[in-house]
C-alpha cells in the first residue's frame, strides 16, 4: 500500500507494479472440488475487462449503484474492484428494485428481476463457465466479458472520498474502505498474510478478510465457499498446503 492509494482500485494498481505474479486470490467451492488461483496480474486482468464491461456495454457512472448479489466468490471479487474503478457504489445484497444496476448469481434471479435497469448473470460455474441456457433478461457474463479490452482507464476521475460501497446497511467511501481495512489486518496481526476465510461476503468482516486486508497489506486470501462441508482433516491439510498463516473462518 503506498500514501496515494485511497481507493481498493488503487491498492490494485500498486500490487500490479509491485509484483504481478505473487498470488492474490485462491479460491476453492467446497461443494464443487473447484479451485482456482489467480495471481495479481491474472485478477488486475479480469477487473479491467469487467471495469470496462461496467462502464462500456453497461454505461454505468461514477455514482451509479450496482446490487451485487453474488456469494463469497473470486467472480465476486472481481465485480467490487470493477466497481471501485469506474466509481460504482457496490451494495452488497442491496434490493435490487432500488439500485441502477444488478449483478446476480444463479440462485438470486428472480429477486434480481425487480432491478429496472442493466442486469447481469453469473453461472458461478468452475473456470467462470457461461450458463446452459441464458437466463431471459439478463447478460450472461461469462459470454460479455471475454471480448472486452484488458486495460481500462476510466472517463471520468474517481472520488475517493465518494461512496463506494454498501454492507451490513453501511455505507462506506473509497477511502474509507482501504482505511478500515488496513487497520483491521493491523489489528488482527494479519498484515501481508496468507489468509484462509471461509466468511461469507455479506458482512464487512468477510469482505475485509477475504479481499480488502489483503489488497492493503500486500497479502492474499485463500477464499473457501461452502467451507463447511470440507472434513476437519482436509482443511489442516488445506491450511499446509496452501502455506496459510491465518484463519478467519
Amino acid at each position: 500500500m503506498n500514501a496515494t492509494d485511497r481507493t481498493p482500485a488503487d491498492l490494485l494498481r500498486s500490487a500490479l507494479a509491485a509484483d504481478p505474479g505473487r498470488p492474490l486470490v485462491t479460491f476453492y467451492d467446497d461443494a464443487t472440488g473447484e479451485r482456482v488461483e489467480l495471481s495479481v496480474a491474472t485478477f488486475a486482468n479480469w477487473v479491467a475487462k469487467t471495469a470496462n464491461l461496467l462502464q462500456g456495454d453497461l454505461g454505468a457512472q461514477p455514482g451509479d449503484r450496482l446490487a451485487l448479489l453474488l456469494p463469497a466468490h473470486w467472480q465476486s471479487a472481481v465485480w467490487l474492484l470493477a466497481c471501485s474503478s469506474v466509481g460504482v457504489v457496490a451494495e452488497v445484497g442491496a434490493d435490487p428494485a432500488g439500485a441502477d444496476l444488478v449483478v446476480s448469481g444463479p440462485d438470486t434471479l428472480e429477486e434480481a428481476r425487480a432491478c429496472s435497469g442493466e442486469r447481469v448473470a453469473l453461472a458461478l460455474r468452475p473456470l467462470g463457465g457461461r450458463f446452459p441456457q441464458p437466463p431471459a433478461g439478463f447478460a450472461d457474463y461469462a459470454v460479455e466479458v471475454p471480448g472486452q479490452g484488458d486495460r481500462f482507464a476510466p472517463f471520468a476521475p474517481v472520488d475517493a472520498a465518494g461512496p463506494g460501497l454498501v454492507v451490513g446497511g453501511e455505507e462506506l467511501s473509497q477511502a474509507e474502505v482501504v482505511a478500515r481495512a488496513a487497520e483491521d489486518a493491523a489489528k488482527a496481526g494479519t498484515a501481508g498474510a496468507r489468509v484462509l476465510s471461509g466468511l461469507g461476503y455479506d458482512g464487512w468482516e468477510g469482505l475485509s478478510a477475504g479481499l480488502y486486508g489483503a489488497l492493503a497489506t500486500g497479502g492474499s486470501v485463500v477464499l473457501c465457499r461452502n467451507l463447511d462441508r470440507l472434513a476437519p482433516q482436509a482443511l489442516a491439510q488445506r491450511v499446509e498446503s496452501e502455506r496459510v498463516t491465518h484463519t478467519a473462518a
